[in-house]
C-alpha cells in the first residue's frame, strides 16, 4: 500500500511539473477562446485522413456489426461500467478545479453505482438525483487559466486541441484507479473503455457517417463540431446563439 501510495504521489508531482512547462498561469480561467487556430493543418489533415481510413475499414465495420449482434442492455452495460471507472479520476479533476461540490456529487455517484449498480453495469444513480457530470484535466487547464492552443487532430482520439491533448496524457497518471485496480486486471479497464467507444461509434452512427461521409470537407466540419462542443460545455462559447450538440439529438 505505501508503494502506491508513494507511486500516486510522484505522478502528482510530475503532473505538477508538467503544467508548469505547459505554461500555467495559475490566475484563474482565461478569455475565451476566439477563432480556430489550425498551423498544424497539413499534418492535422494528414492525420485525419489516416484515422478516416482506419474508421472506414476497421472501426465503422466492427460497430456496425456489433450493433446488431450485441444486444443494446449488454452495450450500455459495458459503456456505463466504462464510465463508472472514469469517476474517481474526474473526483481528482473536481478537486483540483477547487469544485468540492461537484466532487461530493461525482463521489457520491460513484458509491451509488458501484454498489447499487453491481459495479457500475447498472446506472441508478441518475434517477436518484446525481446525474453524470464529467470533466478532466483539459477542462482542469482551462480553469487554471491554461489557453485553448493549437488545433490538433490526433491517431485514433481525433479532434483536440494542445491543452486537451496534454489533458489526456495527464489523465492517464492522474486516474486513482490505475494504482488500485491490480496489475493482471488492467485489461479490462482497457477493454471496457475501448468496447464503449465501439458502441458510441454504433449508437451515433448516423451523425458520425454524416460528418466523416457527408460532408464537402470532413476535416474543417468535424474541426469546428469539435471547438464548438468543447467550448460550449468549458462554458466558453462565443456565439449568441445556443448550440446545438448533434450527438444529444440521438439519445
Amino acid at each position: 500500500m505505501a508503494q502506491t501510495v508513494t507511486q500516486f504521489c510522484f505522478r502528482m508531482a510530475a503532473i505538477a511539473g508538467l503544467t508548469g512547462l505547459f505554461g500555467l498561469s495559475g490566475c484563474g480561467p482565461g478569455p475565451a477562446p476566439q477563432g480556430i487556430s489550425d498551423p498544424y493543418e497539413k499534418e492535422n489533415r494528414a492525420t485525419h485522413d489516416l484515422n478516416l481510413a482506419l474508421d472506414k475499414n476497421v472501426i465503422r465495420p466492427i460497430a456496425r456489426s456489433a450493433n446488431k449482434i450485441i444486444p443494446k442492455p449488454v452495450v450500455q452495460g459495458v459503456t456505463n461500467f466504462a464510465s463508472n471507472l472514469d469517476l474517481p479520476g474526474e473526483v481528482v479533476n473536481d478537486l483540483l478545479q477547487l469544485r468540492p461540490g461537484k466532487a461530493v456529487h461525482n463521489t457520491l455517484r460513484f458509491a451509488i453505482n458501484s454498489t447499487i449498480g453491481i459495479g457500475g453495469l447498472f446506472d441508478p444513480a441518475t434517477p436518484m438525483g446525481a446525474p453524470e457530470k464529467p470533466t478532466d484535466f483539459g477542462e482542469t487547464l482551462a480553469v487554471w487559466g491554461v489557453g485553448e492552443g493549437e488545433y490538433l487532430e490526433l491517431p485514433l482520439y481525433g479532434p483536440s486541441t494542445r491543452r486537451d491533448a496534454l489533458g489526456k496524457v495527464v489523465d492517464i497518471g492522474l486516474d486513482p484507479m490505475r494504482v488500485l485496480i491490480p496489475k493482471n486486471k488492467a485489461w479490462i479497464d482497457t477493454f471496457a473503455q475501448v468496447f464503449a467507444k465501439i458502441g458510441d461509434r454504433g449508437r451515433y452512427s448516423d451523425t458520425y457517417d454524416s460528418i466523416l461521409y457527408e460532408s464537402a470537407d470532413s476535416y474543417a466540419q468535424a474541426r469546428l463540431l469539435y471547438l464548438e462542443h468543447r467550448r460550449h460545455a468549458l462554458g466558453q462559447a462565443t456565439t449568441d446563439s445556443e448550440f446545438e450538440d448533434p450527438y444529444a439529438q440521438q439519445q
